[in-house]
């Protein structure tokens, strides 16, 4: 039987993201942004230790930094972008944070055609923060792109610990690391789960898909593609949230995020394009 193509992979973990993420917002009533971020780390620190076992017996003191300062800015990106969608739309959310990524790829080569990618980008931004009549909060929109510039540190950190760390087995441990940073900010919503162990059900099902599915399979699809190809199908992300939170949230886009939603992903798709060695935006928040 032959294995499923590369691309069907990708764009799976790309529902698989937004929709998790789209569920980890119902839970916010229940446990709070902070708790939920906090119990989908660990959870998904629990399912990747025993999946992947790392042998950290063997670690040298480089590969334990590198390890941590990728759970620093995994615990930055995933609680700043789950307090960011208490007040904005999912769709919204996302497309602010794909800016962080997307900064970092035009930050690496010096073109004009960056330039236009840039303006392109920058006029999405202007529709949603600074146009009159704004709907969404500058507040939830300042910290989802304060996520967005984690994850781009989320990539340059993940691409160290690579060097640092053969395999997967790093991933689990700077998951680990990223739940202990969250756990003075998360504690108090998690411990909800004690008078309703329910929850764990949901915070569960948002480890699987947000993290452990998606990461797999996007893994599985880098062995079997190039990343080009791969920067170019995750440009989908913002669309795909924004189609996640209209069906699991009912949260509906107006034309003006709509607009900066195709403005954002157009100019990540066009930087994907056009580089040479392109920035693979993997794992989002």
């Amino acid at each position: 039987m032959n294995p499923p193509p590369a691309p069907l992979l990708v764009l799976t973990a790309v529902v698989s993201v937004q929709v998790g993420s789209a569920v980890a917002r119902t839970l916010f009533e229940d446990l709070g942004a902070a708790g939920m971020t906090l119990l989908r780390l660990a959870i998904a620190a629990v399912i990747l230790g025993a999946v992947f076992r790392p042998r950290i017996r063997g670690w040298h003191a480089a590969a334990w930094r590198a390890a941590a300062l990728l759970g620093a800015v995994m615990a930055g990106m995933n609680l700043l972008f789950y307090l960011a969608l208490r007040t904005v739309p999912l769709g919204v959310g996302v497309t602010v944070e794909f800016l962080g990524p997307l900064l970092l790829a035009l930050a690496q080569t010096r073109r004009l055609i960056d330039l236009c990618c840039a303006l392109l980008a920058g006029g999405g931004v202007a529709l949603l923060g600074l146009a009159p009549g704004v709907t969404a909060p500058v507040g939830g929109l300042l910290l989802a792109f304060a996520a967005g510039l984690c994850w781009a540190g989320y990539i340059l950190a993940s691409a160290h610990l690579g060097t640092q760390v053969p395999g997967t087995g790093g991933l689990a441990v700077a998951v680990g690391v990223a739940a202990l940073l969250v756990l003075p900010f998360g504690a108090h919503g998690a411990s909800a789960v004690l008078d309703r162990p329910s929850l764990l059900v949901g915070a569960t099902v948002v480890a699987l898909l947000s993290s452990v599915l998606s990461y797999g399979l996007e893994i599985n699809a880098l062995r079997r593609m190039p990343t080009r190809v791969f920067g170019v199908l995750m440009s989908l992300e913002p669309a795909a949230a924004a189609v996640a939170g209209l069906i699991v949230l009912h949260q509906r886009l107006g034309a003006r995020e709509i607009a900066a939603l195709l403005l954002v992903s157009l100019a990540s798709l066009c930087v994907t394009l056009t580089r040479r060695d392109p920035v693979t935006p993997i794992a989002p928040g």
